[in-house]
């Protein structure tokens, strides 16, 4: 028959204090002085720019914090002690069937039902079994049992020194020194992460070096508390911060005799990108004097550190180097033998690299060679970019220093505005090619001298047979390139422009990138039409563009009539105040 056995509640003056696994709020991290000296040496945190702080400072205060005492049901260890107020669950079948919910009381014992008292207390989990199975066996025979841990004990666990939360923790009956450390949030930004004792009694039980755990993963000496331990963090040792092209910048502990070599090896080495040849150094003493000195590597792997001290690890590509030294990574596509990417020596020029590739086919249009580089095209993105600012503030400007009489004009400044804010908008998602105009002649001519760059681009297109009309033109479109054609010949064949065309500011778009107008060479007194004997080349562009500044007849002569109006008014006044 089941038996089912209460458990013995202990007394309750002995009763030891109920866990619930609840952890208390992770604390906001307070940096120390040092690291903010060297958050300010670094910048502000940005997304190239990540924040300094203590190495291990993530595990007291991220997410691995907040699961430092969890309340699922661990691994109970073999070396766990039994004490007071653990629980045990028994099962026994065969020859006597039982479940039974047993506590430890204060005397160490459990009370099994027709068995009697078992001395339990201070007995190893990993013996429970055998213990509990020799005494069962003085009453019955040819049985099984199994046992195992129920519901975990608090324990009170005093932790003190230099800590987040100094003070007493009610933590499981497996929980261990790191663990118990988190729920304390950890050491303070004056505690130590690498001497932190374990004390029971005035036994030193553990000395636990969180460093050994963050970079090993080593919990050797992350021992179980047990009831009235204390955990004792001492006061911060020597400080270096280690900052630049490593894996891991941060601001590092350090034990007495570690050397550049430790570390290094703590900051997870250097970075891909970084200088492996040496280190720079800033003293805290100094900074008025030398300021930064320079360690050469390999031979400096052994020099000592300061506390104080901020080592940076130098970029090896952040720096440019002389051009003329460099080989060049260069694509060449189109009308050419061999079109591909090349790596070119220091000096060579476009002509070698459009030699390099075999040269060019019968095909070529070499007028209208496309070269573009990276280097230019960065330096139009930045002066576009400064254009269109300075353009948006013109406009804005004027917008909110013109007069406005009536409701008709305040009307159009508002759709002015809204039209000025669309044009902005399409504007910033123009970006420049980097294109580079080849001032060759139409008819052929050779590639110049000029020196390659890393990442330059040459294109040489196929000669193309038709003419581009487009912009305020009845039929735009591509028309068959003739010799001998100008752009008027080309501009009756799209019907002409149409009557909100701004004839004078024709302009044509050579496949060089050359452009060539009505404007040029114009002025007020000299206006003239450039482009009427202009001679059409392959692959030109003709744009028409609109007229911007049109006025509607009913406008016009509201404007003039209110000129005239205020001259007559004019005139009254003078002929009263003269009196003819």
């Amino acid at each position: 028959m089941r038996q089912t056995a209460p458990a013995n509640p202990l007394p309750a003056q002995d009763t030891p204090p109920l866990y619930t696994g609840q952890t208390q709020g992770t604390p906001a991290y307070k940096p120390g002085e040092f690291e903010a000296y060297v958050q300010g040496l670094v910048g502000a945190p940005g997304p190239n720019q990540s924040e300094i702080r203590r190495f291990g400072s993530d595990l007291m205060t991220g997410p691995a914090a907040a699961m430092s005492a969890p309340d699922y049901s661990p691994i109970v260890p073999p070396d766990y002690l039994l004490q007071a107020g653990d629980e045990l669950v028994l099962t026994l079948w065969g020859s006597v069937d039982a479940d039974l919910r047993l506590q430890v009381d204060r005397s160490g014992r459990i009370n099994v039902p027709r068995v009697g008292p078992i001395m339990v207390s201070g007995v190893r989990y990993a013996e429970l079994p055998e213990v509990i199975s020799r005494r069962v066996a003085m009453v019955f025979k040819n049985f099984q049992l199994s046992v195992s841990l129920g519901q975990l004990r608090g324990l009170r666990v005093y932790v003190t020194g230099f800590v987040q939360r100094p003070g007493v923790q009610v933590v499981s009956s497996l929980s261990t020194l790191a663990q118990t450390l988190m729920r304390a949030g950890g050491p303070s930004s004056a505690g130590s992460f690498r001497n932190v004792q374990l004390r029971r009694g005035r036994e030193l039980v553990a000395s636990f070096d969180l460093y050994d755990l963050l970079l090993k993963g080593d919990r050797e000496a992350d021992r179980l508390v047990q009831a009235e331990d204390v955990i004792l963090v001492g006061p911060i040792g020597p400080q270096v911060a280690l900052i630049g092209s490593v894996n891991r910048p941060a601001v590092f502990e350090l034990k007495p005799g570690e050397t550049v070599d430790d570390l290094l090896r703590m900051a997870g080495g250097f970075a891909p990108v970084a200088d492996t040849t040496r280190l720079a150094v800033e003293r805290l003493d100094e900074r008025s004097t030398l300021r930064v000195t320079q360690l050469e590597l390999p031979a400096a792997v052994k020099a000592e550190l300061h506390t104080g001290d901020v080592i940076r690890a130098l970029n090896a590509i952040s720096v440019l180097l002389p051009i003329q030294r460099q080989n060049k990574r260069v694509r060449i596509e189109g009308e050419v033998v061999r079109p591909g990417e090349y790596v070119m020596p220091p000096e060579s020029s476009l002509v070698d690299a459009l030699r390099q590739a075999g040269g060019l086919t019968p095909a070529a249009y070499l007028f209208g060679t496309d070269f573009s580089r990276e280097s230019v095209r960065n330096t139009q993105q930045q002066n576009f970019d400064r254009a269109l600012r300075d353009m948006e503030t013109d406009m804005t400007r004027a917008a909110f220093t013109t007069r406005t009489t009536t409701a008709e004009d305040l009307a159009g400044q508002a759709a002015s505005a809204q039209a000025t804010s669309r044009l902005i908008d399409r504007l910033r998602t123009v970006k420049p090619t980097g294109r580079i105009v080849l001032q060759l002649p139409p008819q052929g001519g050779e590639l110049p001298e000029l020196a390659l760059e890393d990442g330059d681009r040459l294109y040489v297109p196929p000669r193309p047979t038709t003419v581009g009309v487009f912009g305020s033109v009845f039929n735009t479109g591509a028309y068959l390139f003739a010799p001998g054609r100008g752009v008027n010949d080309f501009l009756r064949l799209a019907g002409g422009p149409t009557r909100g065309a701004d004839e004078g500011s024709i302009f044509v778009v050579r496949a060089n990138g050359s452009v060539v107008s009505n404007l040029q060479g114009s002025g007020w007194f000299n206006r003239k039409d450039g482009l009427s004997s202009l001679q059409t080349e392959p692959g030109d562009t003709i744009f028409v563009p609109e007229e911007m500044n049109k006025t509607t007849f009913i406008q016009s002569a509201r404007d003039w009539t209110q000129i005239f109006f205020q001259l007559a008014v004019g005139l009254a006044g003078l002929k009263t105040a003269t009196g003819f």
